[in-house]
């Protein structure tokens, strides 16, 4: 089931952010995403963010973070990868929305395989001046050609 994030659902959002960031970008040091821990757990409290909730387990599986037509990310817990979770957060989105748009880093080849399958294309490459990491920015047009 998907539903907006409540109250009592920012614990498990921002350990998924934690984790999944970790495991995604080993190429980034783990202390990145401890420094940063705290901001997030703060901008996700304030952002419009959409969780996928298991109903067997009645627990978050994973979560898509945005700020307008901007994906901050989707999240999906390790053992719900590769299941749907992602897809089905980014269906959502896309259901109610013309374009989204993302940024992805370019050695995160599984991400950037994924939503190039979802329909994004490259609009340009860049670097992440918090990391010093190769990024790409990608767009989704309903509609629009694929890459």
């Amino acid at each position: 089931m998907i539903r907006r994030m409540g109250e009592g659902d920012l614990e498990a959002v921002a350990a998924i952010w934690l984790d999944a960031n970790r495991e995604a970008h080993d190429f980034i040091p783990a202390s990145y995403w401890l420094g940063h821990f705290e901001e997030v757990r703060t901008a996700l409290a304030q952002a419009e963010v959409w969780v996928f909730e298991a109903e067997a387990r009645a627990e978050i599986s994973g979560f898509i973070g945005l700020q307008e037509d901007y994906i901050a990310g989707i999240f999906v817990r390790r053992e719900a990868r590769s299941g749907g979770v992602g897809r089905q957060l980014l269906d959502h989105v896309k259901a109610g929305r013309r374009q989204l748009r993302l940024q992805v880093y370019r050695k995160n080849s599984r991400a950037t395989g994924f939503y190039r399958r979802e329909g994004f294309r490259v609009l340009e490459e860049g670097v992440d001046p918090g990391t010093g990491e190769a990024e790409l920015l990608m767009e989704w047009r309903r509609g629009g050609p694929q890459s």
